[in-house]
């Protein structure tokens, strides 16, 4: 049976990641040199999907690292619903001052219900981030698009994964790095009757293997 394949990518590194501040669909921001350093070595060093059909958040950072990623790409699109989460008051503020604040930490402890003034709901946030992955696979399977990627944000991926995806994980288990992210794949079968996808492979190809290597090393360092 075909399947459709989807790589959902976080976007690079930004001025507001490196100096800890919470940025969401509020702060519209480039990529910063070290990001697009890093983007170019993980280029060099691994194996990206060849893809014709790119979908990417509308906010900069995200079309930056698509255009970086997938300079070739012949149908790129921006898909609005494709945005990071508002965090209203609290956004592009430093975290470490953040975690000190009782509204924050209502904001970030699941089901409070909490919505800090200007913030987009979490209910509605998931609600959209599950949506528009229907979306994205109803317009591959439309289509006949069967591999194209996703440059997206990192909350975004996780709740789409934790949502959607084979095998079930909590959100904070589908965390990705800068310019990383996770291929998914379904077919018509499974998505017309769970509307779920399966998660089979990390992107860029071979990253995982650094990942593994770098724990392994880590463990061994603690038993020495």
């Amino acid at each position: 049976m075909k399947t459709f394949k989807l790589h959902l990518i976080r976007h690079g590194m930004t001025a507001g990641n490196l100096q800890g501040l919470y940025i969401g669909s509020g702060t519209d921001i480039p990529l910063c040199d070290e990001g697009r350093a890093q983007l170019k070595e993980l280029k060099e060093r691994f194996e990206y999907p060849q893809v014709d059909t790119v979908f990417s958040s509308p906010l900069v950072r995200a079309v930056e690292t698509a255009n970086i990623l997938f300079p070739n790409a012949g149908h790129q699109f921006t898909v609005h619903d494709l945005r990071e989460a508002g965090f209203g008051v609290f956004e592009n503020r430093p975290v470490k001052d953040l975690v000190k604040e009782e509204d924050f930490k209502k904001w970030i402890t699941p089901g409070s219900g909490f919505v800090p003034k200007g913030a987009e709901p979490t209910e509605q946030f998931h609600a959209r981030c599950a949506e528009t992955l229907l979306k994205l696979f109803e317009y591959m399977i439309r289509m006949d698009v069967t591999e194209a990627a996703c440059v997206t944000h990192g909350g975004v991926i996780m709740s789409m994964l934790s949502q959607r995806a084979l095998p079930s994980r909590h959100p904070e288990q589908w965390m990705a790095d800068p310019g990383c992210g996770y291929t998914v794949q379904t077919d018509v079968q499974l998505w017309m009757r769970d509307r779920l996808v399966e998660a089979i492979d990390i992107v860029p190809f071979g990253y995982a293997d650094t990942l593994r290597g770098q724990a392994e090393a880590e463990e061994n360092e603690a038993f020495e």
